[in-house]
């Protein structure tokens, strides 16, 4: 068994966007999330910018476990010139600021989302209630940061604060979440992976990724950081998921190296993606509750990314 190790920090001179490669699949993409328990809400955003497919995607979206899902899904966004993140369609505009490299970035977001009562509707036709929604929030780093060995990307988990609106409701957030930063190629059509990423209650967090093609595993690795302590690299990652009809995660165990973690989806916010040639893939992304083995818990995101059969 290998004993964790210190993580090697990420570059702040990464926090810019890069040079694309030629490949069709080559991309760039930002993810932050956050969770307040106190309010009963949750949510993330992401950007993804794809040269090769001509496009930009944004995703955003709003959950809670006593709440439809508000959810923002563009696929057909134009990529922003130069070094900006600024996205604006019909219905929808969106900004990701680096305030300070790797410790401080905020987003903004205003577009008209739609709202289901059941996730599952994202695999459909994507029809509900039109909502509008706006993030005003900032992502400050509350520890260190994760590179990923032998890849190019990297993670923040931090402290989130700002304002959410949600049709007449506004939520002054101060919660956690994460965030996260990649670029190269990505196949979403080809693998499955899972995704993790939260903080225990005694301010603990940690991270993980299990990347498999079938039953074989591909990639692995993930973090530990104790309070007030460095970021401790692992590379014994394992995940399992207990899913429903519609392939939405219900239960599941996650395991970051010592740190056995019970996985409760607390509420979902999928995303259907199809490639250009007819596959497609179901990506189910969850706030999660998570139970230690030692009786700790606490809050963060897990992601199923799960091709279809043809």
């Amino acid at each position: 068994m290998s004993e964790p190790e210190p993580a090697a920090p990420a570059a702040p001179t990464d926090e810019h966007r890069h040079v694309p490669g030629d490949e069709e699949l080559w991309s760039e993409s930002w993810y932050l999330d956050f969770f307040d328990p106190d309010q009963g809400i949750g949510g993330y955003v992401r950007l993804g910018l794809y040269p090769g497919l001509g496009t930009a995607w944004y995703w955003g979206c709003v959950v809670g476990p006593d709440r439809p899902l508000v959810t923002v899904i563009d696929h057909e966004v134009a990529i922003p010139p130069g070094r900006s993140h600024e996205i604006r369609t019909e219905g929808l505009w969106a900004d990701y600021t680096v305030e300070t490299p790797l410790d401080h970035v905020s987003i903004g977001l205003e577009a008209f989302a739609v709202g289901v009562d059941d996730p599952a509707d994202v695999y459909g036709d994507l029809r509900g209630d039109r909502v509008p929604l706006g993030f005003d929030l900032e992502w400050e780093t509350d520890g260190g940061t994760y590179a990923y060995p032998g890849v190019t990307r990297y993670e923040v988990p931090c402290r989130v604060h700002g304002e959410v609106l949600v049709g007449a409701e506004r939520f002054e957030i101060d919660g956690h979440g994460q965030r996260d930063h990649s670029w190269g190629v990505r196949d979403w059509w080809s693998y499955g992976w899972s995704w993790t990423a939260g903080r225990l209650d005694d301010g603990t967090r940690f991270h993980g990724v299990d990347v498999r093609l079938g039953p074989d595993p591909l990639y692995g690795t993930g973090y530990v950081q104790a309070p007030g302590g460095p970021v401790q690299a692992i590379d014994r990652v394992a995940h399992t998921a207990v899913v429903d009809p519609a392939g939405i995660p219900t239960a599941g165990t996650w395991t970051v190296g010592d740190l056995e973690l019970a996985v409760d989806p607390i509420a979902a916010s999928p995303v259907l993606l199809t490639a250009t040639d007819g596959r497609v893939s179901r990506f189910p992304r969850s706030w999660c509750r998570f139970t230690a083995a030692d009786g700790r818990t606490g809050h963060g995101w897990t992601e199923w990314n799960q091709p279809q059969p043809r």
